[in-house]
Order: structure tokens, then sequence, then C-alpha cells
């Protein structure tokens, strides 16, 4: 009989920041892929755009005109998905089987550059560090609000992430309950620190320094891995090293890591398939009306792509209805995006 070896043999892996499992299958990369091939993306930009709703001195879709803006700038959505004035919902009579409860919300967009021809990962980290600080402003702006839940920062990187305006942005969602991800996340690491008395992402970062096969860049501040138990071909999770639980707790140095390593990180992706990589990137921070016992500030990176820049990763049959699973592991994600340069493809003549 031969020995279990997690590089070539079917297995599941625990997430204990959601306590759910994924199933890992290595020798599946091994299958011939006859299934949908998509277009190489064209991502040729002007940097301004007269026809772009979110380029500077131009109208908005909702009739707005942006300001003649010269670094970043924030407004509140002309189309939110959450209305701050929503009315009370009627309960139903069928008890606990239908449910509805009225949701309210602020969402908010944010330009990263008037550069209507750049992302995060062409971006220069001073410029990346002025929308770190901007996340951070509106997180304590938003949490402020007395009815507001949780602050959700994020951003959908590329067409096939469902991104409607290619000019570099992010959004806010400010909702006053709590999501089910930060829900499941924030019940896990209270446990663990309480059984503990530290949080369940330091131990975790320990563990991946000591072991080095899914570390992908880090430095004196932040850490980025594929984590363990990473659903996404090439997943990866930002950590901060110090164990604050919100963006606004992060001292100017911390910021001006994360700014770093946000580059390093979507540089990386980048350079993987020589294209712009799509990707729905998100912080998750404490919720806003609960102590921060356990919260240890991290951002997920969930990109779509598979084998190239043509083939994608679908989450259908089996992961829809029963559990995620991958089929390239972590490890050899990680060890790929670890080896790739941290100098943007484009920028030619110059060496990492």
């Amino acid at each position: 009989m031969t020995h279990f070896d997690p590089a070539q043999h079917p297995h599941r892996r625990f997430n204990p920041l959601t306590r759910e499992w994924v199933l890992v299958s290595p020798h599946r990369t091994q299958r011939p892929w006859q299934g949908q091939i998509e277009k190489t993306p064209q991502d040729e930009r002007p940097p301004f755009d007269p026809s772009c709703y979110l380029c500077p001195g131009n109208e908005r879709a909702g009739g707005a005109r942006n300001p003649d803006y010269s670094s970043v700038y924030v407004f509140d959505n002309d189309f939110a998905t959450l209305l701050p004035h929503t009315p009370a919902a009627v309960p139903t009579p069928a008890g606990n089987l239908l449910r509805a409860e009225a949701e309210r919300g602020i969402c908010r967009v944010v330009c990263f550059s008037p550069r209507h021809d750049l992302t995060l990962a062409e971006m220069d980290p001073a410029a990346i560090r002025r929308v770190v600080d901007c996340w951070a402003d509106q997180f304590a702006e938003l949490t402020s609000v007395p009815w507001i839940g949780y602050v959700q920062i994020f951003e959908n990187r590329g067409a096939m992430m469902g991104c409607s305006n290619p000019h570099p942005h992010g959004q806010i969602w400010a909702s006053a309950s709590i999501p089910n991800e930060i829900a499941k996340e924030s019940t896990a690491q209270s446990d663990y620190f309480l059984e503990h008395g530290h949080t369940l992402l330091s131990d975790y970062i320990s563990l991946e320094e000591q072991s080095g096969e899914r570390l992908v860049a880090t430095n004196d501040h932040f850490i980025a891995v594929v984590p363990y138990w990473a659903v996404w071909p090439f997943e990866t999770m930002v950590i901060s090293r110090r164990p604050v639980s919100t963006l606004h707790e992060l001292h100017d140095n911390e910021r001006d890591a994360l700014a770093t390593i946000l580059k390093s990180v979507t540089t990386r992706y980048d350079n993987l398939f020589d294209i712009s990589f799509p990707y729905s990137m998100g912080f998750h921070q404490r919720p806003a009306r609960t102590g921060a016992q356990g919260w240890h500030l991290h951002a997920h990176f969930h990109p779509p792509l598979l084998r190239s820049a043509t083939v994608r990763k679908f989450l259908v049959g089996y992961e829809m209805l029963a559990m995620p699973q991958r089929d390239i592991t972590p490890e050899t994600a990680a060890a790929r995006l670890r080896a790739l340069p941290a100098v943007h493809y484009r920028q030619k003549g110059l060496t990492p």
C-alpha cells in the first residue's frame, strides 16, 4: 500500500475561519480540458476616457458630474444595492420558514486614481497608500453611524468578475446586519481567542512562516499566503502581523507596508499569465457593534483563473451541491506566484 501524499492523493482540508471543508484533488490536474475557453482580455486603455463615468470631470450614469479630482475620489453609489431609508418589512404569517427582514445600508464607490489606464498592480506604492488611508477613513466614518453593523470594503477587478467599468475603483457596502461570511469568521475567531488567549491568525502566520511552502510575499508588517484551505486556484490571503482588528488601527509604517504588499500580490497575479488579472478582493474587519475580541485584520483575493488566461475555475455541480473542490494544491499555486518577478510585465527592460 502506498503512503498518503497530499500532493498526489485526494483529501479534504479544514478552514478554521469558517469551520468548513474543501476537497483537494491534485491528480485531476492531468485531465484534458475541452471546456469553455475565454477570450484573451484586451486591456489597452487611455489615461482618460471621455465616455467613462468614473473619469474626472465626466458625467456619471446617474446624472451627477465628477469633480476634476486628482487623487482618490469617493462618492455615494448612484445605483446602490442598499439604501439608508428602507422601510421595515411586514412580518409574514408563515413563522420561521418564510422570513424577510428589511435591510438598510450605505454604498459608496472609491476611485483609486484619476488615471483610467491604471490598476493597483500598476500604481506606485505611494498612490496605493492614499487608497489605504481612504479605506481606513471610510471604515471609521461609516462605523460611527449608529445603525451600521458591518462595513465591507472590496474590489471586483476585470469583466470576468462582473466589473462594469475598467476604471480603477472599488466599492464599500455598509450594512445594518452582519453578513454570513463575517458572522462565521467572527464566531471562529472569538472562540479561538477565548481558548488560547491570542488570535487564530497569529498562530496561523507562525505556522506558515515555519513551513514557507505557501508564502507568496512578506514584509515587516504583512504576510501574503495561499491559504492551506484555499478554494480558488490562486487564492491568496493578506494578513497583518500585528493583530489589529481594523484598517483604521494601522500605524503609518503599517499602512505603507500594506500598500507595498498589495502591489506585490497584484503584480504577481498580472505576471502569472501576462494579463491584467481578474479577482475579487475584500478586507475582513471586526463588525461595528461588537468587541474586537479575537478579530485579526486580513484581506482575501479570490481570482477565477485556473490553467491560463483563457481557462477559468467554475464552482458548479459538486461544489454548489456538496462542498468546494480544487485541483492544483495551495502549495503548487504559492510556489508559482512566489517565483514570479515583483516588477510588472508591462515595464519592459526592467529586472525584478
